[in-house]
């Protein structure tokens, strides 16, 4: 079957002879050595070492272009590039048999026309070179009629993929679902009840009805599984009145520390630095005479205020500029001032005033920080001992008694973070605790430590009633609420179907118009839209919410296919669902022609040429 193919594009032979030539730049024209030529045949077709090769090499080249970085071929191996450019070559090669087998190919002169219109072929007059072609070919370790057989399989394969793909179409019904879905209007008006609405208040419970919802409803007031653990704690803290630390101490941690303490004024500035001083003074006349700004000079050089921020500065970090700057009020733009790097623009941005904390107001803060230093490395030897202990056989009873260690216990659940559950460490080593391990000195993030002792586990298991009273209280209260409010809300509903409006009733109706099913109307149910979407026009539908229930009335509908936009998109859409209905069905015909083809791979071949490879 021989065609003229206006499927072989100008374009795809073109890219064809980019990756010829182009591709080459490790390998050029140069073949390995020995008798091995190919590196798998599939069906009829070989897959030749330079063309595996030189494949590989285009794609390493087209990574490295795309990151600016040198991709080392171990490192591709590690990606699995090569095994991806071996299946590609696989899938080519088998469709290339499929075309063979099926006589698709062009004709002579169709492959001479596009040969003599590729640009690289043609000399300084415009027309085809036969000596620049031979050339190109030629640096490209290609033979003449190598690199026609390959224009003709690239032909052949397009022509193969045309007549799979072409006339695929996904049916109209799923893009117009798709649209209709997204693009659907809906206007409706709705009215939400909530306690404060009722007509009668709900009244008190009896002892009854709160036994009786509490039976029925146990699950609502159920205890979490816990662990009784009991441990012991000392803090840093425990310690600090054992801790002395002396005025020379004090006063030297001062003295290190002056920086912080004794800090002179600084200022919030921004630098825009010139190349010279006639371009600096331009822009200090354009400041004053034109009437422009100091971000409008920014901008014009092509720079942010983030690139131009010098944040806090002393005066002595500007040099010569200094004073200028520090004499300026904020917001002022002052210069050109001389800089290391050229005259520059101040703009003054805030000021930081001066600090000088005198060692009398300094010295608590010292006294706290060293002496609490001090009481953590104390803990720490002290948990040594203790742990000692605990390895001998002493209790955590004991150990309360004979040491700073301060007894507790507490019913652990995976909620709580009171007392020593705020600490992360301990809820951690509760959470992992069992009844097999024994008490250990163990250090949390303040640098206190700790041991624990798991002395039972209770599991999930109702509150009883008189503890959660409250909570049934609650419950039930809520309960008959919403018992009242959905009766209230039918009532409503059948007037509104009898014609009343929500002014009639009572009710402060709120009209929302032309909203989509992605619209956020706060403060009403989750589910409110959902049951607007799924009703007709004049439809009054009820929706419960968690303390309310909403009653709308759906007002008109608008279909989507009734916008441009929404009709632009469905066009679209059809479209991209047509190209991957055809790229699906394509890619399941490649799989089935690859597995027909029976590819095999010679894999020491394969490693000859990535030894190749630097």
């Amino acid at each position: 079957m021989k065609a003229k193919g206006n499927s072989l594009t100008k374009t795809a032979v073109w890219i064809l002879l980019g990756l010829l030539i182009l591709g080459l730049g490790g390998f050029g024209a140069v073949n390995l050595s020995g008798n091995v030529r190919t590196v798998g045949h599939v069906g009829d077709k070989e897959i030749t070492v330079d063309n595996y090769a030189r494949e590989l090499q285009q794609q390493i080249r087209s990574i490295e272009n795309q990151t600016g970085e040198t991709l080392p071929f171990q490192q591709a191996q590690a990606i699995g590039l090569d095994r991806a450019v071996l299946q590609r070559l696989v899938r080519l090669r088998a469709l290339d048999n499929e075309s063979d087998q099926m006589g698709l190919s062009i004709g002579d002169e169709n492959l001479r026309e596009r040969i003599v219109e590729i640009p690289a072929f043609q000399g300084i007059n415009g027309g085809f070179d036969r000596e620049g072609y031979r050339f190109a070919l030629q640096q490209a370790g290609l033979s003449e009629a190598e690199f026609e057989v390959s224009l003709r399989e690239e032909a052949g394969r397009t022509l193969l993929q045309n007549a799979i793909t072409s006339g695929v179409v996904m049916p109209d019904a799923f893009a117009k679902t798709l649209v209709d879905y997204v693009g659907a209007k809906r206007s409706f008006t709705w009215a939400a009840l909530n306690e404060v609405d009722l007509t009668s208040p709900v009244p008190a419970p009896t002892d009854e009805q709160l036994q009786s919802y509490y039976d029925a409803n146990t699950d609502q007031f159920m205890l979490p599984a816990s662990k009784s653990i009991s441990y012991i704690l000392m803090t840093p803290g425990d310690v600090l009145d054992e801790v002395e630390v002396s005025e020379e101490e004090l006063q030297q941690a001062y003295e290190d520390r002056s920086e912080e303490y004794v800090q002179p004024e600084r200022r919030l500035v921004e630098r825009l630095v010139f190349g010279d001083e006639a371009s600096a003074d331009q822009a200090a006349a354009a400041l004053e005479v034109n009437g422009t700004t100091f971000e409008a000079l920014v901008l014009e050089r092509g720079l942010t205020l983030e690139d131009v921020d010098m944040g806090d500065v002393a005066q002595q970090d500007l040099g010569a500029a200094g004073d200028p700057v520090f004499a300026a009020e904020v917001n002022d733009v002052v210069g050109p001032l001389p800089t290391n790097l050229g005259p520059a623009l101040f703009r003054i941005n805030g000021v930081l005033p001066s600090l000088n904390t005198t060692f009398e107001e300094a010295r608590p803060a010292l006294q706290q920080d060293i002496a609490g230093d001090r009481a953590i490395r104390q803990v720490e030897v002290r948990a040594r001992d203790l742990d000692d202990q605990l390895a001998g056989g002493a209790t955590l009873e004991q150990l309360a008694e004979e040491s700073k260690m301060t007894l507790g216990k507490i019913e652990w659940t995976e909620a709580s973070e009171e007392d020593i559950a705020g600490y992360a460490g301990f809820r951690e080593a509760a959470a992992a605790l069992t009844a097999e391990d024994f008490p250990k000195i163990d250090q949390l993030e303040d640098g206190s430590v700790y041991a624990m002792r798991l002395d039972g586990t209770l599991d999930e298991r109702a509150n009883p009633f008189e503890d959660a009273r409250p909570d049934v209280v609650a419950a039930w209260t809520a309960d008959q609420v919403m018992q009242a409010l959905r009766a209230q809300a039918e009532t409503i509903k059948t007037e509104l179907e009898n014609g009343a409006d929500f002014e009639s009733l009572g009710l402060t109706p709120t009209p929302q118009t032309g909203l989509t099913r992605d619209a956020v109307i706060n403060g009403t149910p989750s589910e409110m839209l959902k049951s607007v979407f799924d009703a007709a026009p004049g439809d009054i539908r009820i929706v419960e919410g968690d303390d309310a229930v909403v009653v709308l009335r759906v007002d008109s509908v608008t279909d989507a296919q009734e916008s441009t936009q929404n009709q632009q998109l469905l066009a679209q859409l059809s479209e991209q669902l047509n190209q991957q209905l055809s790229q699906d069905i394509f890619s399941i015909f490649s799989d089935d022609v690859v597995r027909r083809a029976v590819p095999l791979v010679d894999q020491q071949a394969v490693n000859a040429v990535h030894v190749n490879f630097p």
